[in-house]
């Protein structure tokens, strides 16, 4: 189906579902106070530190960061993209996903369709070829293991896939909608006599999106005309920097896999499966992308790269590490196997067994060894210079890392290196002295302009009670803008739940920030909840006019309308000190 899907859909979804009642179908939660805990499902832990807010509908993980709506779960558990959880979510809530009409053309049924038909044409042929047959029988695979992924056959000659859908390339009088289809799927190439089929005398295998639809094809040929392997070209469907072959089997079984395995081509995907290794994809032809390392980690905690022991393997698992390195949160692990020359995933399970190539699994290299390993290869680690070069080539990309153990780990095994005491551009930006924990963020400190935001993101109703906006006029405080801008929505909104407000929020670049202060906690009780909100507005109004005061010239050099507008700003600061004094003598609550 084509289209953007309507914001006021996914507001509506969001109001339909219950956050708790869906994670709760993958996980046990229990009641703690006004919210849900867990085990974090995207972490080790044996403390809960997983909430799940009904109030808000909004998840939050102390230990890990990980956060959202019950649309970002589905995203971060289930591994799907965006449009994919919402449709799902959809289904589950009884609703129907409507569409909006875009300029930019979007891949319709009938695509999807073509490419599906392709991939039984294939297989069909596969059925009917001796060679094709002989050959991956030569290779060792079974026929299970081929009707499994789909495999099939391209024969041999210019236009037998075309003449299977109707079409003719060379003359006029084809079906000219089919042969459209089948350019905009990337099956026919263009030459001077007209369209041909792409794929020739090859073995076929099928490349599925995460819904298992089909939507490109690697072909390996049989022969040495032409490259050993051909992909399909980029299409409305194919992205090959944003899709892993073997991904959407390998979590057909299971959507959380504990590991998955990364090697280079179709065939050691279906090798492994064949000796019982389900949990293995492949990169298509390209080097590892930060959008596939992403997909790697919603799949599974940890990510195994196998490659050759060769040169063009290191290489290659050396992309594959710039591209994981920013995405190493808590919970989520990389390794390396570097096989024998010579070797590769499918050799090596055929000559060896599953216990010898399991066995080389488990001593795969951890991230930092391969990492550090690298850099210290190519320097003097007996010199001063070399040693200096090692953190100029290396705190880069330790810095990639987000903030966490992990990246204090690594940080202090550089330093540990260098013989140096080092600072972390965290540290500097942040004028640190670098005695602080490394890589951990800045405390949030609950100042009146923080804890305002932090109310109007977990309870919009609230803004009614900001008062006249008209008081901050000129006000240049950090954070205001967000503030009126804040207001303003809340105002218009006031019955959203935090998950709608965010998701509302999701291209707005204080998104992070407002993501923080959903997380944290206040009193339970509205009349107590309303006076913190405005404890908070008072604040910040204090601040303001506290700082008009400070911008004002000596009293010695102002008139008398000056000195009549200081006195004001000095007795209304005054008034506003008392009226804090008083809320907390009250109450007791700190603003």
């Amino acid at each position: 189906m084509g289209g953007l899907i309507p914001e006021s859909f996914i507001q509506e979804l969001l109001g339909r579902l219950d956050i708790v009642e869906v994670i709760e179908r993958h996980l046990p939660l229990k009641r703690a106070g006004r919210e849900y805990q867990a085990c974090c499902p995207f972490h080790d832990e044996k403390t809960p530190s997983f909430t799940v807010s009904p109030q808000k509908q909004f998840y939050h993980c102390f230990g890990c960061g990980a956060h959202g709506s019950v649309i970002g779960f589905a995203m971060n558990y289930e591994g799907l993209e965006f449009v994919d959880a919402v449709e799902d979510l959809a289904r589950h809530a009884g609703l129907t996903v409507p569409r909006e009409a875009t300029r930019k053309a979007q891949p319709s049924a009938g695509l999807y369709e073509v490419m599906e038909a392709a991939a039984c044409f294939y297989q069909d042929q596969l059925k009917t070829s001796q060679e094709a047959i002989d050959y991956l029988k030569k290779r060792g695979l079974s026929g299970e293991i081929a009707k499994e992924f789909g495999i099939g056959f391209a024969p041999s000659g210019w236009d037998n896939l075309m003449k299977h859908f109707g079409g003719d390339g060379k003359r006029p009088g084809g079906d000219e909608k089919k042969l459209s289809l089948l350019q905009r799927a990337g099956l026919l190439s263009e030459g001077k006599s007209g369209s041909y089929d792409k794929f020739r005398h090859r073995i076929m295998f099928p490349i599925h999106d995460r819904r298992g639809r089909v939507i490109g094809f690697g072909g390996r040929a049989l022969d040495d005309d032409g490259p050993k392997y051909l992909n399909s070209p980029e299409t409305e469907l194919f992205h090959k920097g944003r899709e892993l072959y073997g991904l959407y089997l390998a979590r057909k079984g299971q959507a959380k896999l504990q590991q998955i395995i990364v090697v280079e081509g179709y065939m050691d995907v279906a090798a492994l499966a064949q000796f019982g290794f389900h949990n293995c994809v492949a990169t298509l032809g390209t080097a590892t992308t930060g959008d596939q390392a992403e997909l790697l980690f919603r799949a599974a905690s940890e990510v195994v790269y196998c490659f050759d022991g060769d040169e063009a393997g290191r290489k290659a698992a050396w992309r594959a590490l710039e591209a994981t390195l920013p995405r190493l949160r808590e919970g989520r692990q990389a390794k390396f196997l570097f096989l024998p020359d010579g070797e590769d995933p499918d050799t090596m399970v055929r000559s060896q067994g599953a216990g010898v190539f399991a066995a080389l699994l488990d001593a795969a290299q951890p991230l930092s060894e391969f990492f550090f390993d690298h850099f210290t290869a190519a320097v003097d680690m007996a010199s001063i210079d070399g040693r200096a070069k090692l953190v100029e080539m290396a705190r880069p990309q330790v810095e990639m890392i987000p903030g966490g153990v992990f990246h204090d780990m690594m940080f202090s095994r550089l330093e540990a290196l260098a013989q140096h005491r080092l600072l972390t551009s965290r540290s500097r930006a942040a004028g640190g002295s670098g005695k602080a924990p490394i890589g951990r963020k800045p405390a949030q400190y609950r100042t009146p302009m923080r804890t305002a935001l932090a109310h109007l993101v977990q309870n919009p109703s609230l803004a009614a009670l900001a008062g006249d906006m008209n008081r901050f006029s000129g006000c240049d405080l950090p954070g205001i803008e967000i503030y009126r801008e804040l207001v303003d929505f809340c105002a218009k909104h006031p019955n959203m739940t935090t998950a709608q407000l965010l998701e509302f929020w999701h291209e707005h670049p204080a998104r992070p920030h407002l993501i923080t202060l959903a997380s944290w906690q206040f009193p339970g009780e509205e009349k107590l909840l309303a006076q913190e909100f405005r404890d908070a507005v008072t604040g910040i109004e204090l601040q303001w006019t506290e700082l008009q005061i400070a911008h004002t010239p000596k009293i010695v050099d102002l008139g008398p309308d000056e000195k009549a507008a200081l006195l004001q700003l000095q007795q209304h600061r005054q008034a506003l000190i008392e009226a804090l004094q008083g809320d907390k003598t009250q109450t007791g609550v700190s603003g």
